[in-house]
């Protein structure tokens, strides 16, 4: 991951994180979370075949940054909102999460 490498970004927000292939949760994608140094924030479905909740949650904890978990209730990974939250929704939660995360 590029940015955790070189350092360019001020923080990170990664919406639908493809923590590991569907199906295949042994085929964890978290390497390189370990170098992070900038902020990280996850936007993740809470039915994402790529990474449950607490999987992300257990990944957070290799970042030695400061992260923090938007779970997006009933979303898949395309984060197509078929729970309780809009689509229409979606820009303004992130954003307000995003200004009181890295503000």
């Amino acid at each position: 991951m590029l940015c955790a490498e070189e350092n360019l970004a001020h923080g990170l927000v990664l919406l639908s994180y493809p923590l590991h292939p569907p199906g295949k949760p042994e085929q964890l994608r978290t390497q390189h979370l370990p170098q992070i140094a900038v902020p990280v924030m996850f936007v993740q479905g809470t039915h994402d075949p790529f990474g449950t909740i607490d999987e992300i949650e257990a990944a957070r904890k290799l970042i030695p940054a400061k992260t923090q978990l938007l779970p997006i209730q009933g979303a898949g990974h395309d984060l197509g909102f078929k729970g309780k939250m809009k689509r229409e929704d979606l820009p303004a939660a992130v954003l307000e999460n995003f200004q009181s995360f890295f503000g």
